[in-house]
């Protein structure tokens, strides 16, 4: 009878732990894995940036040879409304012109054809902050990260003991924790 009193008050206490620190994190779980999704797949989506592209024809081309100043790098960039972003520029080959811009933006230029590509970056503000959080931005996020890691053993173990009978840990619970617990295991003896 002894141990009923003790398990019932372990299942309780489990109960209120789990509740409470699952509320707690909640936030950064989901933080976590939406970012966690992105980040898995940066091959076709990129967290942090959107990239626009855009195409158009220029009014002249270039002879030959030609090397465009900065102030005439600065007119191309008028009609962007970028001229205040310059960076740099530079002919990586004969008859193509790159500018940078600031926030990471460009300009490809053919100037034999008279032909330019633009590419406007702009910072994805949810998700991008989301996404830094993998990055461990700073040693203050390095404790944080330890007690939400510590937060999520409690939430594991209190979700673990907290259900009695065929449910739980004895039951289909326990054969879950097993499948759960195999998965990653067999993942490392085939890698």
């Amino acid at each position: 009878m002894r141990f009923g009193k003790l398990a019932s008050s372990l299942r309780r206490w489990s109960r209120a732990v789990h509740r409470e620190v699952s509320f707690f994190f909640a936030g950064l779980v989901v933080a976590y894995a939406v970012s966690g999704i992105a980040m898995n797949h940066r091959d076709t989506i990129n967290p942090h940036y959107s990239v626009k592209r855009t195409e158009y024809s220029l009014p002249h081309s270039w002879p030959a040879g030609a090397k465009p100043d900065k102030d005439e790098v600065m007119r191309l960039l008028e009609p962007l409304g970028e001229e205040g972003n310059y960076t740099k520029h530079y002919f990586p080959k004969p008859g193509q012109m790159k500018v940078f811009l600031k926030s990471g933006s460009n300009l490809w230029v053919n100037m034999t054809e008279g032909t330019a590509v633009y590419e406007k970056l702009t910072r994805k503000p949810l998700l991008g902050a989301f996404a830094t959080l993998h990055y461990n931005p700073g040693r203050w996020w390095t404790w944080f990260a330890d007690v939400f890691a510590v937060g999520l053993l409690l939430i594991t173990l209190t979700g673990v003991v907290m259900l009695k009978g065929t449910k739980g840990l004895w039951g289909r619970g326990g054969i879950e924790l097993l499948v759960g617990i195999a998965v990653p295991v067999i993942w490392f003896l085939l890698a």
